[in-house]
C-alpha cells in the first residue's frame, strides 16, 4: 500500500503494481505545506481523491476523511463518507481513532461503506497524544491497542492501519484479528505495509520518519534538472532545433515578404 495524492502519483502506484492506494490526508503537510494534518478539508480531499482516481484505476483506492468530517455524529460521518465515495471516487474510507467510534463506524459499514480503520499514533490527534509519539509502549497502553483494534473489527472495519507501534505489539494485534493489519512504523508482522510516497521517494523536506525507507533522494535531482533548465535558457542553448516547430520553406518566404510589405506600410 502507497500514499497518491493527484493523476500523476496515481499512475506511479499503478504501474508500480500497488495492492491498494491511499489518498491520505498527509496531503496537507506534504502537498499543501500545512503543518499538519487538521487544517485539510472534505473539499481537499474530495479534490485530491478524484484526481488520483482517474490515474488509480487498478489498485484499491481508500480516502481520509479528514479532521471535522466524522467527529460530531454519526450523521455527519456517513454523510462526508458518501461524499468521498461519490465525489471522489474512493472505494473506501478511512478515520482515525478506536473503540470510542465503534458505534460510529458499526452504522457506516451497515449503510454498506467500507471502513479501514486507524490506530496507534493518529496524527489529526497527535497534540492530545502529546505529539508524534510511539504509542503502546507500556503493556496497559498495548493491551488498550488490542481492545481499540477488536472494537473495530467488532464494528465491521475490513482492514486497520496500525501506525507508530512497537513491533511485538503489532504482531500480537495482527495474530488476535481475523482482518488484515497494514504497518506504517510497526515491523514486519503486518499484513502488508504503507509509506507515505512523497516520503520514500525523498521529496518531502520537512522531516523523515524514523521508519521510513527513502528509496530515492528526488527532490535533488528535480533541484538539478530545474536549476540545468535555467542556466541553458539564460545561456540561449535552449530551445535548441529540435524543440521548435518548423514552418514550410514556401510558407516562410511569403511570410517574410508579407511581413517586409507591412513594415514598409508603418514608415
Amino acid at each position: 500500500m502507497l500514499t497518491a495524492y493527484d493523476y500523476p502519483t496515481g499512475l506511479i502506484v499503478d504501474r508500480a503494481g500497488m495492492d491498494l492506494c491511499l489518498v491520505g490526508d498527509s496531503l496537507g503537510m506534504v502537498c499543501l505545506g500545512y503543518d499538519s494534518t487538521t487544517s485539510v478539508t472534505m473539499e481537499d480531499m474530495i479534490h485530491h481523491c478524484s484526481a488520483t482516481s482517474r490515474g488509480a484505476q487498478k489498485a484499491f483506492l481508500i480516502g481520509d476523511l479528514p479532521f471535522g468530517a466524522y467527529q460530531a455524529s454519526t450523521e455527519q460521518a456517513i454523510r462526508n463518507a458518501c461524499r468521498l465515495m461519490q465525489e471522489g471516487n474512493v472505494e473506501s474510507i478511512k478515520l482515525e481513532g478506536g473503540r470510542v467510534y465503534k458505534e460510529r463506524i458499526s452504522a457506516m459499514t451497515g449503510a454498506g461503506i467500507p471502513v479501514m480503520g486507524h490506530i496507534g499514533l493518529t496524527p489529526q490527534s497527535q497534540a492530545a497524544l502529546g505529539g508524534y509519539r510511539v504509542q503502546g509502549k507500556t503493556a496497559s497502553q498495548a493491551m488498550h491497542l488490542l481492545e481499540d483494534a477488536l472494537a473495530l473489527q467488532d464494528a465491521g472495519c475490513w482492514s486497520i492501519v496500525l501506525e507508530a507501534v512497537p513491533a511485538p505489539v503489532a504482531k500480537a494485534v495482527t495474530d488476535r484479528l481475523s482482518i488484515p493489519t497494514i504497518g506504517i512504523g510497526a515491523g514486519q508482522e503486518c499484513s502488508g505495509q504503507v509509506l507515505v510516497m512523497m516520503d520514500m521517494l525523498g521529496i518531502f523536506d520537512k522531516f523523515l520518519p524514523r521508519f521510513c525507507k527513502q528509496y530515492a533522494q528526488l527532490s535533488v535531482e528535480m533541484a538539478r534538472a530545474v536549476e540545468q533548465y535555467g542556466k541553458e535558457v539564460t545561456a540561449g542553448s535552449f530551445p535548441g532545433p529540435e524543440h521548435c516547430y518548423p514552418m514550410p520553406a514556401k510558407e516562410e518566404d511569403a511570410f517574410h515578404e508579407a511581413l517586409s510589405q507591412w513594415d514598409q506600410r508603418q514608415v
